[in-house]
C-alpha cells in the first residue's frame, strides 16, 4: 500500500495522509474529503500534472487544485511577507549579507539611493531588499538616520563611513565626516627638536653612523660642546642655534641655514658647507684645518657679515662664496681656495694668505693690514 501527503494547492500547511488505492478519480474523491475542496488536478512538488495514478511513488507530497495552475508552496511566505508588509512600517534590508530592520520613515526623507525601488526591489529568500555594500560601514549611517547623531565605534575605519555616506547620497553626513577626519589628522608641527631629544638620538647611534637630520628644525637650540661628527645636516633649519666648541667634524651642512648661528671654537674639520646660508653667523676661533689633508669645502656659502676672527682654515675651499663685510683677522689662510669669492668690505688683517688663490675674487675695500706674508699680485689676477 502506497501513502501519500496531500496540501491545497500553493500551501505548506495543514496536509493530509492518505493510502492510495484504485483509480485517479478515486484518490480526487478521498482529497476532496479529507481536503474540504472540490479537488480537479494533482501536481507533484515541481508542478508536474498527474495524469496516470501509476505515477504516484510511495511517500509523495501532492498539491490538490481546484482546476486553477500550479502555485508553488514556496511562494506563500513570501506572498504573505508582501501583504504583511503593505501594511506596517518596517523594512528590512539585505546589507552585503547582513539584515538590517528600520521604519520606512527613516529612508524616505533620505536620497532615493536608499529607498528600495531604486534598487530593483530584489529580495532575498526572506523578502529583506539585497544592496550589495559593505555592512559595518553602513551600520553608523543607518543609526544616523535614527537619532541625527553621527557615532562610529572603535576600530571602524571613519574613511570608509564617508564612503559610503557618498555612495548613499547623504551629502549632510559626508560634510560631517569629513570634519571628524580633518580633526583627527595630527597637526603639522614644525617646531624645533629640544637639545635634549636630540641628545637621546646621538645616545642612540653609534659615533661613526651617519644620523639622518636632512631638512630638521634646530632653530633657537642649544647643541654646544655636543659631539656632532658625520651627521647629515644637509638644508636643516640651524637658524640662531648655539653650537660652540661642538665638534661637527666632517659633518654635512650642504644648503644647511646657519644664519645668526653660533659656532665660535667649533671643530668644523672636513665640514661640507657647500651653498649653506650663514649670513651673521659667528665663528671666531673654528678650526677648519685637518692634518689627514680633509679640506672644508664652503664653496658658494652666503657668509655675508660673518665673524671668523682667528680661525684655522688652511687649505679651505671659499671659492664664489660671499663674504662681504665679514670679519677674517688674524685667519690661516694658507692655501686658501678664494677663487671668485666676493671679499668687498671684508677685514682681511693679520692674516696668512700664503699660496691662498685669490683669481677673480672681489676684493673691493678689503683691509690687508698688517699681513703676516706679502700678498703677490699673481695671486689675485688671472
Amino acid at each position: 500500500m502506497r501513502r501519500v501527503t496531500l496540501f491545497v494547492n500553493g500551501t505548506s500547511k495543514n496536509g493530509k495522509v492518505v493510502a492510495v488505492y484504485g483509480t485517479l478519480s478515486d484518490l480526487l474523491s478521498v482529497a476532496s474529503n479529507k481536503l474540504g475542496i472540490k479537488a480537479a488536478s494533482l501536481y507533484n512538488g515541481k508542478g508536474g500534472l498527474i495524469d496516470d495514478i501509476a505515477l504516484i511513488r510511495d511517500d509523495d507530497v501532492l498539491y490538490v487544485s481546484e482546476g486553477e495552475p500550479f502555485i508553488d508552496p514556496q511562494n506563500e511566505a513570501k506572498v504573505a511577507s508582501s501583504q504583511h508588509g503593505a501594511h506596517t512600517d518596517w523594512l528590512t534590508l539585505n546589507i552585503g549579507g547582513r539584515p538590517f530592520t528600520t521604519t520606512r520613515s527613516n529612508v524616505l526623507c533620505q536620497p532615493l539611493c536608499l529607498l528600495p525601488d531604486v534598487w530593483g526591489n530584489t529580495q532575498d529568500e526572506h523578502g529583506a531588499y539585497l544592496i550589495d555594500r559593505s555592512p559595518e560601514y553602513f551600520e553608523p549611517i543607518l543609526n544616523y538616520l535614527r537619532h541625527g547623531q553621527l557615532i562610529i565605534n572603535e576600530g571602524i575605519n571613519i574613511r570608509g563611513v564617508l564612503e559610503e555616506a557618498r555612495f548613499f547620497g547623504i551629502e549632510q553626513l559626508a560634510e560631517q565626516l569629513e570634519v571628524a577626519i580633518k580633526n583627527t589628522q595630527p597637526p603639522e608641527d614644525h617646531s624645533p627638536i629640544s637639545r635634549k631629544e636630540f641628545v637621546r638620538f646621538l645616545l642612540a647611534t653609534p659615533t661613526k653612523s651617519e644620523l639622518r637630520c636632512q631638512g630638521l628644525n634646530f632653530s633657537g637650540a642649544d647643541l654646544s660642546r655636543l659631539d656632532l661628527r658625520y651627521i647629515n645636516f644637509k638644508m636643516a633649519n640651524l637658524s640662531r642655534c648655539n653650537l660652540t666648541h661642538a665638534n661637527l667634524c666632517c659633518s654635512n651642512l650642504e644648503r644647511a641655514d646657519l644664519s645668526g648661528a653660533n659656532l665660535d671654537g667649533a671643530n668644523l674639520q672636513g665640514v661640507k658647507m657647500l651653498c649653506s646660508n650663514a649670513e651673521g653667523a659667528s665663528l671666531r676661533g673654528c678650526n677648519f684645518e685637518d692634518p689627514s689633508g680633509l679640506k672644508a669645502n664652503l664653496e658658494g656659502a652666503n657668509l655675508k657679515g660673518v665673524d671668523m676672527e682667528g680661525s684655522q682654515m688652511t687649505g679651505i675651499n671659499l671659492r664664489v662664496a660671499t663674504l662681504k663685510n665679514a670679519k677674517l683677522k688674524n685667519c690661516n689662510l694658507r692655501g686658501a681656495t678664494l677663487a671668485g669669492t666676493d671679499l668687498e668690505n671684508c677685514d682681511l688683517s693679520g692674516c696668512d694668505l700664503q699660496e691662498a688663490n685669490l683669481r677673480g675674487s672681489n676684493v673691493k675695500g678689503a683691509i690687508f693690514e698688517e699681513m703676516l706674508t706679502p700678498l703677490h699680485m699673481s695671486q689675485s689676477v688671472r
